[in-house]
């Protein structure tokens, strides 16, 4: 089975959609393995803690840091930057988080941790609509 799941951002950030995982999994019912892919080159996917909310405010500042826009001194060796300060960054970010997962799933519902969520971790600062794809088998 497939399906397509849509996700509007609103810049740069983690957006959770375990819940709308979970609702498609659950109208199959069924053991097996979820494979999600981002059909993008400037996002990443990842299954994060999704308790507290700082640690989500902390891993953008961490790749923020680690990764500063085009127009920071320290990154004038880049010469991909006529789609702005944020571009080449994120497909920096994207080339060093996943784009793709594989979740096991137990009767109809991803194998999570108690604290995780799988979320689209948005590097561009304008807003985007990001779609993943998934395979269930």
């Amino acid at each position: 089975m497939q399906a397509e799941f849509t996700i509007e951002t609103r810049g740069q950030g983690l957006y959770e959609f375990t819940s709308d995982i979970r609702d498609w999994l659950s109208s199959i019912g069924a053991d097996g393995l979820l494979t999600l892919f981002v059909r993008h080159t400037s996002c990443s996917l990842l299954i994060q803690e999704n308790a507290d909310p700082e640690v989500q405010t902390d891993l953008q500042a961490f790749f923020s840091r680690l990764v500063p826009p085009t127009d920071h001194p320290s990154m004038s060796y880049l010469k991909h930057t006529y789609e702005g300060p944020d571009d080449m960054p994120a497909h920096i970010k994207a080339a060093m988080m996943p784009v793709s997962l594989s979740i096991p799933v137990r009767r109809g519902q991803p194998a999570l941790g108690t604290w995780q969520g799988i979320y689209l971790f948005e590097h561009r600062t304008a807003p985007h609509v990001r779609r993943v794809a998934a395979h269930f088998g």
